[in-house]
């Protein structure tokens, strides 16, 4: 069984895509598996699925997001716009914050 690995990004990030077939997109995080390395980005990595109706959905050939390697994407900037990576910051009392690397804002909402 393996260990869980820290991820620095979380869910509703603004994230860009750094590399793969959808490479310059911009999306809002959908989901992270930590262990699996993967995330799901809104827009990026989209595939088309064959689905049966079940219940009180109905069935059809449907797009939908598919898991992307957390290694291709990275976080937008919230200053600049531009792609950053993310460090941590601890606060006098204790707390520790995400922060952008290369302009020093923080990424908590």
């Amino acid at each position: 069984m393996q260990g869980r690995k820290r991820a620095k990004i979380r869910k509703n990030d603004q994230v860009i895509v750094i590399a793969g077939r959808d490479k310059g997109k911009r999306g809002r995080v959908l989901g992270v598996a930590p262990g699996r390395g993967k995330v799901k980005v809104e827009g990026a990595g989209v595939i088309k699925r064959h689905q049966k109706p079940a219940g009180n959905r109905g069935g059809g050939i449907i797009d939908k997001e598919a898991w992307i390697d957390i290694s291709n994407v990275q976080i937008i900037d919230p200053q600049s716009g531009k792609a950053t990576r993310v460090r941590y910051q601890i606060e006098g009392d204790g707390a520790k914050s995400r922060v952008a690397a290369a302009s020093g804002h923080t990424l908590e909402k």
